[in-house]
């Protein structure tokens, strides 16, 4: 029964508090602590997330105007400014992290479906920059009066669902971030031509896993076969060869695959290269096209901070 409990208190019901505490007494979270523990903190911070606090003290002077409620809704016995910056700066990140992923992971069973046309995991990857201010977050430095973070975000296009974040500071090449995705195998990756670092797509193609890329203009291509296409799909050419640059060989030694696409809406040639050799190449197109969703992910998400 819910009857008398606040809506936040009916919320939080819904996170699963035993699962929590594992992995708080993996981490020794609750060491030496009396009054606030990591379920507290938590609390507090959804909170403040929730009701769209700017800050600690804007979360605080919020929290203290409901006080004779604190306990109620699990912010425990009191909370100061002081109590919380100091959760936040000594805790260990990786209780909150992993917890997180562990919420993630049953969203994203829930809103598993088979509605999509190629079956398997299909994941869009890309980031999203934050600015910070850099007087406050002196260590995000990404221009010289200006600070920010980067959210690179591996998105489950299935599920509308991030499967994977890593935040570094702003000044980092979005390239790096691609030796921390957890690569699945046979699963689906689709890049922009930001991503196009031939080392780091073979990889890729040796853990199993496959690519969708949008490819750079001046990319030297050796054509060994053409595949008949359908022009009325707007699919140009389909061609399987090597890459025949001086460095881009090296990197990329195995065969390639590359297919033009017209894409009517922009008006404009689009080239592909992936290490997918059984898709059509009108399901490459449609693979691509659908990393658009990521970008509205960020256009979403940005529209809610």
């Amino acid at each position: 029964m819910n009857k008398g409990k606040y809506v936040y208190a009916q919320l939080v019901e819904f996170l699963p508090q035993r699962v929590f505490d594992n992995i708080i007494k993996k981490y020794d979270g609750n060491k030496y602590v009396k009054h606030f523990s990591c379920w507290n903190q938590l609390l507090v911070m959804v909170f403040g997330q929730l009701t769209n606090r700017d800050s600690l003290r804007d979360l605080i002077v919020t929290i203290n105007a409901h006080k004779k409620k604190s306990y109620h809704l699990g912010f425990g016995k009191s909370v100061t400014r002081s109590n919380l910056s100091k959760a936040n700066e000594k805790r260990d990140s990786k209780i909150f992290e992993e917890f997180t992923y562990y919420l993630i992971d049953v969203a994203r069973q829930k809103r598993s479906n088979n509605d999509f046309e190629i079956k398997g995991k299909v994941y869009a990857f890309d980031s999203t920059t934050i600015d910070l201010c850099l007087s406050v977050f002196w260590w995000a430095k990404f221009r010289k009066f200006k600070g920010g973070i980067k959210m690179h975000t591996l998105l489950d296009i299935t599920t509308q669902i991030p499967a994977f974040v890593h935040i570094t500071t702003a000044s980092v090449n979005d390239m790096n971030a691609m030796d921390v995705i957890p690569y699945e195998v046979g699963a689906y990756y689709i890049f922009d031509r930001g991503y196009v670092d031939f080392t780091r797509l073979f990889k890729i193609t040796q853990l199993e896993s496959f690519f969708v890329i949008r490819s750079k203009k001046n990319l030297k291509f050796e054509v060994k076969t053409y595949h008949q296409v359908d022009e009325s799909k707007g699919v140009l050419s389909d061609q399987t060869g090597f890459l025949s640059g001086l460095n881009t060989s090296k990197y990329y030694p195995e065969k390639i695959r590359r297919v033009a696409f017209y894409d009517t809406e922009l008006n404009r040639t689009l080239i592909f290269l992936t290490n997918n050799f059984e898709l059509t190449a009108e399901q490459i197109a449609m693979l691509y096209k659908n990393r658009w969703q990521i970008e509205l992910f960020f256009s979403n998400g940005s529209n809610n901070i």
